[in-house]
């Protein structure tokens, strides 16, 4: 059973990880919300990069410096595409999310936080977008403020918007929760945000794989994601900031390539977006998230949104009709990401077992301490989707589990 508008056989073979077996059984891989899997095309990618065309950029008058600078500002360009973003100076390669949130953390905030001040985020915050909160909260003696969720896993809006005020500086929120799935609202809450003049981060970390995004009709001044998210290589991630906020703000690193001019006595900043690029950056990486969103691209994501709810739908079911499981989320709108425990059964206990049966799944907090305290759990499996999953994946899930139930009670 497979929806007829995406040929996911086709596609898995792209996808050579997916080919292996596991304890020789065959991988059914369901932890997409932690990485994704590469196409070969991404691959290539980088190995194309560093046989052929390995150089560094922007300095050299050479052929090959010359050739991977008009390639590295090609994908520039289609990052700033891919989010809809109104110029491509607007687009910082960063090494991932967490360094995106800190950047802004450490120049934004530094700059336009101080004592008394507020910053408010929402009790579904991955660790990357609280803890860099925490640490500017504690130097600026500025209040962290905490949007409640209901028991679905939903941000109350209407609390959140309470919260808002004066004081308040910046507001950061997911796009989309990795620990549940659960879709915020983000145009919303952004414009509540900006009824009180507050500064909006969004973390599109879990949101980049699975919807199509657009900073200006959200409302986002600021938002960050992860190539390795979204099929493309670890180590390199995007931070998208609007052109009047970037402009004002002081770097964050001092260096190569963010200079204008060096004396002994001062020194001046590069234009935009180099001023926040300093150092040899990770081509390879960026010329890789290059190859993995024109893939996406081809797909189309529509296509791919709507195999994954379906996906989604079918395993929520599936998992469902089991004895003994509880959902921990489950938020009416929803990304790919299914979160539950078995009732008498550790999370890690029932994960190792799965692993065995070749089923790679989440277990844990989901660095996401603060959320699981909230909803009274220490922790769950997450099986989280891909548009390369099928429903033999999850059929083999459902399989596993009742497998783990037999072998644990």
């Amino acid at each position: 059973m497979q929806p007829t508008s995406l040929d996911v056989a086709r596609l898995r073979d792209d996808f050579p990880t997916l080919r292996q077996t596991v304890y020789g059984r065959p991988l059914v891989y369901l932890d997409n919300a932690a990485t994704t899997q590469k196409p070969q095309a991404v691959i290539d990618r980088l190995v194309r990069y560093y046989t052929e065309e390995n150089a560094n950029i922007h300095r050299g008058v050479h052929f090959l410096s010359q050739q991977g600078t008009e390639a590295y500002e090609a994908a520039r360009t289609r990052v700033q595409r891919f989010v809809n973003a109104p110029h491509s100076h607007e687009i910082i390669f960063t090494r991932g999310t967490t360094e995106s949130i800190n950047l802004v953390a450490a120049t934004w905030g530094r700059t336009h936080v101080g004592a008394g001040d507020e910053i408010v985020v929402t009790a579904l915050e991955h660790h990357s977008n609280l803890v860099p909160w925490q640490l500017l909260c504690e130097e600026k003696g500025a209040c962290l403020r905490v949007a409640p969720i209901n028991d679905a896993g939903e941000v109350d809006v209407d609390a959140y918007a309470a919260l808002l005020g004066e004081k308040t500086r910046i507001v950061a929120f997911p796009h989309v929760s990795n620990a549940l799935g659960t879709v915020v609202p983000v145009a919303e809450m952004a414009a509540l945000a900006h009824q009180v003049g507050a500064v909006v981060l969004v973390d599109g970390a879990q949101a980049a794989p699975h919807l199509a995004i657009d900073v200006q009709a959200l409302g986002a001044d600021f938002y960050a994601f992860s190539g390795h998210k979204v099929f493309g290589p670890t180590g390199i991630g995007v931070l998208y900031g609007r052109a009047e906020l970037l402009e004002a703000m002081p770097p964050y690193q001092g260096g190569g390539d963010m200079i204008e001019t060096v004396s002994y006595q001062r020194s001046t900043w590069n234009t935009l977006p180099h001023k926040f690029e300093a150092g040899t950056p990770n081509i390879a990486g960026v010329l890789g998230l290059d190859a993995a969103l024109a893939y996406v691209e081809a797909i189309g994501y529509d296509v791919l949104a709507a195999h994954e709810h379906d996906l989604l739908a079918y395993a929520t079911a599936q998992v469902a009709a089991l004895d003994g499981v509880q959902f921990v989320g489950t938020a009416r709108e929803k990304a790919g990401v299914l979160s539950f425990l078995l009732d008498g059964i550790h999370p890690y206990d029932a994960g190792t077992i799965l692993d065995k049966l070749g089923i790679a799944v989440r277990t844990g907090h989901h660095c996401a301490q603060p959320l699981m305290e909230r909803l009274g759990v220490p922790g769950t499996l997450r099986a989280s989707f891909a548009f390369y999953n099928t429903y033999e994946d999850v059929d083999a899930l459902v399989a596993g589990l009742r497998r783990v139930r037999t072998m644990l009670g």
